[in-house]
């Protein structure tokens, strides 16, 4: 059974930096694109980053050279480092395994990024 359980979020001013992390079991994430989303407020999730499983990153424009995907395929785990964190960067945090320009599985129940001063 596929599960993503993501954690690290929380409250944080603007300017500061938060890394989260997404514990993937059920599935081998190495042989995968993985990919973390974002749910802001009253919005539609929408994609954030995504690192192939060659390790090529991509980035939406809103968070290219501020946030950093990485991966630990021993652990099974994808991260999220996010820096000069910004008001419009709150929102839900989720990571799903991404085939298809489609997130492939269930999701988790996320991780809460809060920017406030």
């Amino acid at each position: 059974q596929v599960q993503l359980v993501e954690s690290g979020g929380g409250l944080v001013q603007p300017g500061g930096s938060l890394k989260v992390s997404c514990v993937a079991s059920g599935f081998a994430l190495r042989n995968y694109a993985m990919s973390w989303y974002r749910q802001s407020p009253g919005q539609e999730r929408t994609l954030v980053a995504t690192i192939s499983a060659f390790d090529t990153t991509s980035y939406d424009d809103s968070v290219k050279g501020r946030f950093t995907i990485s991966r630990d395929n021993a652990q099974n785990t994808v991260y999220l480092q996010m820096n000069s964190l910004k008001f419009d960067d709150t929102g839900m945090y989720f990571c799903n395994a991404r085939m298809a320009s489609s997130a492939l599985f269930s999701w988790g129940q996320g991780t809460q990024v809060t920017v406030s001063s």
